[in-house]
């Protein structure tokens, strides 16, 4: 099958003297966003030939330890989610959304 359209989703860092993060941006015009400001950002990518994942994970030295919690908490919730659209494993995803219950107990969210 030909592809029919393309999209692009961009991602901007600025980095300081030490090319740590201090600004994140992303655009995705198709969605709407424009130059959004981030503070953190997890990028999981499937390597099919590999069999691996590849990732980036980043944030600005501003982001808040707090923030960053919830920011995991949320991305965890959402995986869970991910997973049982793709794998409809009703069984698995409860256990996910069980750790993730737990998680944020342990961390009093």
């Amino acid at each position: 099958m030909a592809v029919a359209h393309t999209s692009e989703i961009r991602l901007k860092v600025g980095l300081d003297e030490n090319r740590v993060p201090e600004e994140l941006t992303w655009s995705a015009e198709d969605g709407g966003v424009n130059n959004e400001e981030a503070k953190a950002m997890l990028l999981s990518v499937w390597d099919s030939k590999n069999k691996e994942s590849l990732k980036i994970d980043l944030w600005t030295k501003d982001m808040p330890v707090e923030e960053m919690k919830l920011f995991f908490h949320q991305t965890l919730l959402t995986m869970s989610d991910t997973f049982m659209r793709a794998t409809q494993d009703e069984k698995m995803t409860a256990t996910m959304k069980d750790f993730c219950d737990y998680f944020a107990e342990k961390l009093e969210l």
